[in-house]
């Protein structure tokens, strides 16, 4: 297989762009046209080629038949058991459209247009909610919990997504400790090794951390240690956040819902899906001389 070119993101805001990856078994979709539709090899493999995934396939957390996700070197279907040179990885990028990401999603969507069929450029409204939490997820599979850094690295993950003209890479360099400061307003301030966050920005970055990290018994680790629901709301009350975004519910679940609107922020917004066929292409191409023999 020739080796694939990689797309470049680097024009993309940090935090705008999320990355899914999920593999497709094509034993299982050939079996199905060949043997359950009765189609010839050849009539398969024309069927085949077009096939366009759904969204909701390529970004499913729980993959179903015949997608599966694998972290194996050389995983098997889990469906029908076959090898990996009968699978095909579909490498989806998901875009959320706005200023700061427009100019950019038009000019790479100018050069894909070059390629004919080897990508797929989709469109889906979705709510802020949910592309949040999709952020979210990504965020926690990346990070290793295990290791103390990932409080320091979920920070900055939170401050390129809400302030992405900022270079945080250059920001954290050598970054040791991030602290808030009473005396910022708002924004942030470095001295040395140190990293000053107003107050606004270090409890929502703290917020960031427990859904991060959470546990039903336990709560969720964060820079000011393991919190559970209440220690965390009642540190964001003593702070003067709640009263400064106006949240005065008394329950500690509809304060973490008026959070996450905070957070997330309000109404619909336009999500744009990269989808990489490259590999699809080439590997039903090598199936279909497999069945045509």
């Amino acid at each position: 297989m020739t080796s694939k070119r990689e797309l470049d993101f680097s024009a993309f805001p940090p935090g705008t762009v999320t990355e899914y990856t999920t593999l497709v078994c094509l034993a299982c979709i050939f079996d199905i046209f060949t043997k359950q539709f009765g189609l010839a090899p050849r009539s398969a493999y024309s069927e085949i080629k077009r096939y366009s995934p759904t969204v909701k396939e390529l970004t499913s957390r729980l993959a179903v038949r015949p997608f599966f996700d694998s972290d194996e070197k050389h995983p098997r279907c889990p469906y029908c058991n076959s090898a990996k040179r009968w699978h095909a990885r579909f490498d989806t990028q998901a875009i959320e459209g706005g200023k700061t990401s427009d100019i950019a999603r038009r000019a790479l969507v100018k050069t894909l247009a070059k390629k004919g069929e080897q990508f797929a450029v989709l469109e889906m409204k979705s709510d802020r909610r949910g592309t949040f939490f999709d952020w979210l997820d990504t965020l926690r599979i990346n990070l290793d919990l295990a290791e103390d850094s990932w409080l320091r690295d979920a920070t900055k993950a939170f401050l390129e997504r809400r302030e992405p003209k900022t270079d945080w890479t250059e920001v954290f360099d050598n970054v040791r400790a991030v602290r808030p400061s009473a005396r910022l307003a708002e924004g942030w301030d470095r001295d040395g090794s140190r990293l000053f966050l107003s107050p606004t920005l270090y409890n929502e970055a703290l917020l960031v951390q427990y859904l991060l990290s959470r546990a039903h018994e336990h709560g969720g680790r964060t820079l000011e240690g393991r919190l559970t629901l209440v220690e965390l709301i009642h540190r964001l009350r003593r702070g003067g956040y709640l009263a400064a975004h106006g949240i005065t519910a008394t329950d500690q679940f509809e304060i973490l819902e008026k959070l996450l609107d905070e957070m997330a922020g309000s109404g619909q917004l336009k999500v744009y899906f990269i989808v990489d066929r490259r590999e699809f292409l080439e590997k039903v191409k090598t199936v279909y001389a497999s069945y045509a023999t």
